[in-house]
């Protein structure tokens, strides 16, 4: 419900209630019973307040590897938190799980993470070292039976503690953005192709790196709202190296691909 000065959410299943705008904010019911989505709601108000301060929002996860800022995106189930916690396990820290904020600045590009753990499904915890304990023996042992086209298929997911899996200092919210890594693969194909790409070419891998702000985002201005176009996205991300990786699916392999592209120094 829209108000001249704000707006009322109200979630049905756990009937809370949000209000925000004019410097309000407010989360009324059992927040206690429903953190996540009081978690949800801190996370909306903090990008709300860096998109009406000129950033832009994509749908992606964020590490930064040997100095590089790397975000990744794909399409529905293209596994880019997957690939977010393989570069960890080779030293990469941690930026931001499914919701990216970056800005075009006059030294380069800027991103920002939004403060929620990754969460992962039952093969990326069990083909990952350091997610080892992030299930508990049981059904890990009951999971290790099941066939690879079952985990892809299995819907059941774990959140993962990124300084109990990967040790301190790991969780990083602000970092440069470098390179933006596509994963447009299938489990059909078998080796991996890489290759840069353009957006401005490439319009459909720039709907699946936008990412519309949602209910919870009431802009300042109308021109912020309409400043949120491909258009506008592929202005703000003109000359940034944007790396399609296609063909089957294999996160070591991309893994590989990204470290040769970061040492030769192409970005």
């Amino acid at each position: 419900m829209d108000f001249p000065d704000g707006r009322l959410v109200r979630k049905k299943l756990t009937g809370m209630l949000f209000l925000f705008g004019g410097g309000i904010n407010l989360a009324v019911g059992p927040c206690v019973r429903n953190s996540n989505q009081v978690i949800n709601f801190i996370n909306n108000r903090f990008m709300e307040w860096k998109l009406n301060q000129g950033f832009f929002l994509a749908h992606a996860s964020g590490v930064i590897w040997k100095g590089v800022g790397i975000a990744m995106a794909g399409f529905p189930g293209m596994g880019k938190s997957t690939l977010a916690l393989h570069l960890m396990s080779r030293g990469a820290r941690f930026v931001s799980n499914d919701r990216l904020l970056f800005k075009k600045e006059k030294l380069g590009f800027n991103m920002l993470g939004v403060a929620k753990l990754p969460r992962i499904n039952p093969g990326t915890a069990l083909n990952n070292p350091h997610l080892k304990n992030v299930m508990p023996p049981d059904e890990r042992e009951r999971f290790a039976d099941l066939t690879i086209e079952e985990l892809w298929d299995l819907e059941h997911k774990y959140d993962v503690f990124i300084d109990g899996c990967f040790g301190k200092d790991k969780f990083v919210l602000s970092a440069p953005m470098n390179l933006i890594v596509m994963l447009n693969w299938n489990r059909k194909e078998s080796a991996i192709n890489s290759h840069f790409v353009s957006f401005a070419d490439r319009r459909d891998l720039l709907g699946a790196f936008m990412k519309s702000p949602g209910l919870f985002y009431e802009p300042e201005e109308v021109e912020t709202q309409a400043s949120l176009s491909e258009e506008n996205y592929i202005d703000q991300l003109n000359g940034i190296s944007v790396l399609e990786i296609s063909g089957g699916v294999d996160f070591d392999e991309a893994a590989r691909a990204i470290s040769l592209i970061i040492n030769s120094k192409k970005i």
